[in-house]
């Protein structure tokens, strides 16, 4: 069970790193009867908790295969239920297209013919970056990610040849919109967007992620879009004809006072 530790006046948090969809528990599957299965998941897991540091607060996503989530209730976690979105076939492109809701289709259409829109995935790092930047301004919010990370990132990607940047670029140059999406051999996952805010009428996130989505049909099996609860970005999610797919959020506060820091700065909730 990966953790990833941040030390903060004088606090031990053991939190999701940015950028990372999830952690938790990997078991091996078993092959013992269920009964006997899920004994020995309690037995492991609870090992791990034994092996975790001293922390004042933990909290993790964990992947939606994993659904056993008892053995840490019964040390005193929490679990709240999220969502992602995913498309589970990626085989065949016009049942793809046939599960798009008409409004994704009809952006798409309106990019490619009245907007005249090319996809690009020959472009840099930093004019993903720049479109980035422009939609946490547009809502008056701080990138939660620095920079720096997303280069790191971006490294690391492009050596094991596993991410592609689409850019929908228009005939006079100017770039509507950017996906960031990265993938291995079970699943493509969209970890970033932006869009210039002058520019969003155009369809061109619509296009974007549908290039995304027909690209890693030839690179892997399914797409997760890794999912929001925030409700204009759900929408749009599902527009796509993805599966709601449940996970667990999982958390403890062994410090009350870093727990409520926490919720008043919006990054966990009580």
């Amino acid at each position: 069970m990966p953790y990833y530790v941040n030390r903060k006046y004088g606090f031990t948090v053991l939190m999701q790193p940015p950028l990372t969809q999830t952690l938790g528990p990997w078991l091996r599957p078993s092959k013992a009867k269920y009964a006997k299965a899920l004994g020995e998941q309690k037995s492991i897991m609870q090992a791990l908790i034994d092996l975790l540091p001293s922390f004042d607060y933990f909290g993790q996503n964990w992947h939606h295969s994993n659904t056993n989530w008892l053995p840490f209730y019964w040390r005193g976690f929490q679990q709240t239920t999220r969502y992602t979105y995913i498309l589970s076939d990626l085989t065949d492109e016009n049942q793809l297209w046939g599960g798009l809701k008409e409004n994704i289709r009809s952006d798409i259409r309106k990019a490619e013919g009245r907007c005249k829109l090319l996809v690009r995935d020959d472009l840099v790092l930093e004019d993903f970056l720049r479109l980035n930047r422009l939609t946490f301004q547009r809502q008056g919010m701080t990138v939660p990610y620095s920079e720096s990370l997303v280069r790191l990132l971006d490294v690391a990607c492009v050596k094991r040849d596993c991410r592609k940047i689409w850019i929908a670029e228009d005939d006079k140059g100017r770039h509507h919109a950017g996906v960031f999406v990265v993938w291995d051999e079970n699943s493509a996952y969209y970890i970033m967007g932006g869009g210039d805010p002058e520019l969003r009428n155009s369809g061109a996130t619509s296009l974007c992620m549908w290039r995304a989505i027909c690209h890693a049909a030839t690179v892997t099996q399914m797409f997760d879009f890794e999912g929001s609860m925030i409700e204009p970005v759900e929408k749009f999610f599902r527009g796509f004809g993805a599966r709601q797919i449940p996970y667990f959020s999982v958390k403890k506060a062994n410090s009350k006072l870093l727990a409520l820091a926490l919720a008043i700065r919006g990054m966990v909730k009580l």
